[in-house]
C-alpha cells in the first residue's frame, strides 16, 4: 500500500509540474471556450480543471494532420478540450493507453475485409468521420469537429463519440459494457441499456421516430457513444426522452450537464 501511495503522489506531482510549466495561454483558452457551445454552464471551477486536463492532453498526446493536412494550435486545443470534457470528473489515467490523434481534413475512407453469408471475403470501403482503436490512434474529420464550434440543433459531436468509444474499450473491445465505478451497479447498467436498446430498435423497425440518431442502433457500443454525445450536447433532450439512460451516464461521468444550463 505504501508503494501504491508513493506512486500516486509522484504521479500527481509530475502532473502538477506539467500544468504549472506548460499552461495553455489564457487568451487562447478563452477564445476556444467561447467557440464551444457545449461548455456553456460550466462553473469557473470546472473550467479551471478542464484547462488543466486539456494542458495534460496537449502535453501527452500528439495531434497530427493526415494526408498533408496542416493542423494548427487552435485545432489541437479544440480537440483537447472536448476530449477532456468526458473525463472532467474521472481519472486522467482513463486515457493512458494511447498517444495519437489523427485529423483528416474531411471524411476519410476506411478499408475493411468483410465475410458474406456464403463465407466469401470482400474488400469494402466505408466513408467515416471518426474512428477509435484500443491503443490508438483516434481518427477525426476536422470538418466535423469544426461543426461543434457553432450552435446547432444537432446533438452530434464526433469528438465526444470517439472518445466515449475509448472509455468503452477500458475492458477490451468496445461493447457498451465499460469499466464502471465501484459505487455503480453493473446489473442495473446492463438492464437499463439493454431495455432501451431493444425498445428503440423495435420502434425504429415499426417506422416510429426515436430520440437518438439511428446510428445508435448499429450495436451496443454505438448506442453508448451516441447516447454520450446527446448527454453532453443536448442533455435535457436525453433526460426527457431516456431518463434512465441519462441517470446511468450521470453516475458514470459524474456530471449532470442538464442542470448547468437551458441554452443547449
Amino acid at each position: 500500500m505504501l508503494i501504491i501511495s508513493l506512486a500516486r503522489t509522484l504521479k500527481a506531482y509530475w502532473r502538477r509540474r506539467i500544468i504549472n510549466r506548460h499552461p495553455i495561454p489564457l487568451a487562447h483558452w478563452e477564445a476556444a471556450v467561447a467557440c464551444l457551445p457545449l461548455l456553456q454552464g460550466l462553473s469557473l471551477a470546472e473550467l479551471s480543471h478542464l484547462r488543466e486536463l486539456s494542458t495534460l492532453f496537449l502535453h501527452h498526446k500528439s495531434i497530427y494532420g493526415a494526408q498533408g493536412f496542416k493542423v494548427n494550435e487552435k485545432m489541437r486545443l479544440v480537440v483537447a478540450i472536448q476530449a477532456s470534457l468526458l473525463i472532467l470528473c474521472l481519472d486522467w489515467d482513463d486515457y493512458r493507453h494511447w498517444r495519437t490523434v489523427l485529423l483528416y481534413p474531411g471524411a476519410f475512407v476506411a478499408k475493411r475485409e468483410e465475410r458474406d453469408e456464403s463465407g466469401i471475403v470482400h474488400a469494402v470501403q466505408h466513408p467515416l468521420i471518426g474512428e477509435s482503436w484500443d491503443r490508438g490512434p483516434v481518427i477525426l474529420s476536422w470538418d466535423d469537429v469544426a461543426h461543434t464550434m457553432a450552435p446547432s440543433e444537432s446533438p452530434s459531436n464526433v469528438v465526444i463519440h470517439e472518445f466515449a468509444h475509448l472509455l468503452d474499450m477500458g475492458n477490451g473491445a468496445a461493447n457498451g459494457m465499460l469499466p464502471l465505478h465501484r459505487t455503480m451497479n453493473r446489473r442495473t447498467w446492463t438492464s437499463v441499456f439493454f431495455q432501451a436498446y431493444k425498445n428503440l430498435n423495435e420502434r425504429w423497425a415499426a417506422g416510429e421516430p426515436i430520440p437518438l440518431d439511428s446510428y445508435a442502433l448499429e450495436s451496443p457500443a454505438e448506442f453508448f457513444a451516441v447516447a454520450s454525445e446527446v448527454f453532453f450536447v443536448s442533455p435535457q433532450k436525453l433526460q426527457t426522452a431516456l431518463p434512465q439512460i441519462y441517470h446511468q451516464l450521470q453516475l458514470y461521468y459524474r456530471q449532470d450537464p442538464a442542470s448547468r444550463t437551458l441554452l443547449f
